[in-house]
């Protein structure tokens, strides 16, 4: 597998995952809902200041630059490993895993490093109640943005609830008794790139490092004496 080939799928996964969240950034209000197919598939607009699905370091202005410095480092090793690999002939699933999550990261970064400055709206941090909250309007790209560098807010919009507001059994450990939804989380192309990439390599594993533990590098031994014939048959 070739760099140029690396390159493409970085590229496609980066122009679908910036093309929508630019689109659900402008054309959406905060916290606005779209249903795409019935009730289980969902455009649901939201904007993350901590990690993929949700996550956080913490609420503070400092932990979301801890946070992109960190993605920031994690892309910079990721373009040197990415040549690394593809320069030693790693197996070509690998390669293409090791590209989505690349790509993934890499999607996260922009929305981190620069919607801040680009768009007029966004979540805002509030010391007094250590929380982010919302807005009301539609974003624009004025480039009069709502914070700084290093403080954009990652935005969100797919929603996939299967099972949703479901009141549990009473029987059922910790959440009897409650309304119960199958897989809350929202997430963005970037995100779904990560995952992907991550489980299809602990799900082949096997397959994608067998071939670099079995080759063996071919050794020459290197002698100045002369072959002959009688040395031959011996």
């Amino acid at each position: 597998m070739k760099i140029r080939h690396v390159l493409f799928i970085i590229l496609l996964i980066l122009f679908a995952d910036q093309a929508l969240k630019i689109w659900i950034k402008t054309h959406m209000l905060y916290q606005d809902e779209k249903f795409i197919l019935g009730r289980w598939f969902r455009l649901y607009f939201i904007e993350n200041a901590g990690m993929a699905y949700g996550w956080k370091l913490g609420n503070s202005e400092w932990a979301k630059m801890a946070l992109t410095l960190f993605r920031l480092g994690a892309v910079i090793f990721g373009s040197w490993y990415l040549v690394k690999i593809v320069r030693e002939k790693y197996h070509r699933g690998f390669i293409i895993c090791a590209s989505l999550i690349f790509a993934g990261a890499l999607g996260n970064l922009i929305d981190s490093l620069f919607y801040g400055m680009i768009f007029d709206k966004g979540m805002i941090y509030n010391a007094a109640t250590d929380s982010y909250f919302g807005y009301d309007g539609l974003a624009k790209a004025t480039g009069k943005g709502y914070a700084s560098f290093l403080h954009g807010h990652v935005v969100d919009m797919l929603y996939f609830p299967v099972i949703e507001n479901k009141m549990m059994p009473s029987w059922v450990p910790f959440i009897g008794g409650k309304p119960f939804t199958f897989f809350q989380a929202i997430f963005n192309i970037a995100d779904a790139s990560i995952s992907a990439g991550v489980i299809t390599i602990l799900l082949f594993q096997k397959r994608f490092f067998k071939q670099r533990k079995t080759e063996e590098p071919s050794q020459t031994i290197e002698t100045d004496s002369s072959v002959t014939d009688d040395a031959q048959v011996m």
